[in-house]
């Protein structure tokens, strides 16, 4: 019999964790209505003993605008990373920790197949936070000898997505998105039913991974299949002059412009990530987004 704790179980991938990780028994820790009650940024959780801890836990899909902001990424992701594992440090059977991390630790906006070997770059609250939150887990796995799993995980699709698939999802929906140059970026996603299926191979195992759905589909296929499950005509495409033009404008509005020049670059631009790593050394297998994703 195998036993579980997720933490961030009311969360979105955390929700998908709990549905599919085929382990016996499986608590949950959330702020609310959960297995273990805490708020991981302001005290240490009293932890059942389990076989495998899966750490969800966590803030993202913000732009932090004021200092307060920036350091709540601090709380969550370090402070409560922290607070958890002084939580788990008397369970004499935990045998495995899995920390779900994020591409945003290579710090890059441009890039094609990046691999876990690159340079650790983030600059950003959210990127520096999850950095720092996998340095703890991995020292702490050394001293406690648990075997350390690090998933780097790029956007993470599934029923009801949240940051920038659902911004994607409701411009569709209300008739304002529209793809630009043709929408031929190509971006890394993965299934999050996909991820909670690899994390009983990946816990046994232990290492750092980025996991991907291998396709990398491209901002026109993406919204084809959006826009074909809500009913909705393709998205427009506008030129790439035009798209300039309204970034340049974007440049003098300041940070509440829809677009500007910083992020047209990103939007045309490929990021996209390596998993030949996981490939290798867990099976990894996923499905294919553009064949699996559905909205609701």
């Amino acid at each position: 019999m195998t036993t579980a704790l997720i933490t961030g179980s009311s969360g979105f991938l955390g929700k998908n964790i709990v549905k599919y990780l085929p382990y016996d028994q499986i608590f949950t820790s959330s702020r609310t209505n959960s297995d273990v009650n805490a708020d991981l940024t302001l005290e240490v959780p009293l932890i059942p003993n389990v076989d495998v801890v899966v750490h969800c836990a966590g803030k993202a899909h913000s732009v932090p605008k004021t200092e307060k902001e920036k350091q709540a990424f601090h709380d969550v992701n370090v402070i409560g990373t922290s607070n958890l594992l002084k939580g788990i440090e008397n369970d004499v059977i935990l045998q495995a920790f899995v920390f779900i991390s994020t591409v945003a630790v290579y710090g890059k906006e441009i890039g094609s197949l990046i691999t876990e070997d690159a340079p650790l770059l983030a600059s950003d609250p959210y990127g520096r936070s999850k950095i720092e939150a996998e340095k703890i887990v991995r020292d702490w796995c050394v001293k406690h000898n648990v075997i350390c799993t690090i998933l780097r995980l790029p956007l993470i699709a599934g029923p009801n997505p949240p940051g920038n698939l659902k911004s994607m999802i409701n411009g569709i929906k209300k008739g304002y998105y529209f793809n630009i140059a043709g929408g031929k970026a190509r971006k890394s996603i993965v299934l999050a039913e996909d991820v909670a299926k690899i994390i009983p191979i990946a816990a046994k195992i232990g290492g750092i991974y980025n996991l991907t759905d291998q396709y990398h589909p491209n901002f026109s296929e993406l919204s084809q299949v959006m826009a074909q499950q809500l009913g909705r005509s393709r998205p427009v495409n506008i030129p790439m002059w035009m798209a300039i033009l309204m970034a340049k404008a974007g440049d003098l509005m300041g940070s509440k412009a829809p677009i500007n020049s910083s992020k047209l670059s990103k939007i045309t631009s490929d990021l996209t990530f390596d998993d030949s790593k996981a490939q290798k050394l867990l099976g990894w297998k996923p499905n294919t987004l553009l064949k699996e994703f559905k909205i609701q």
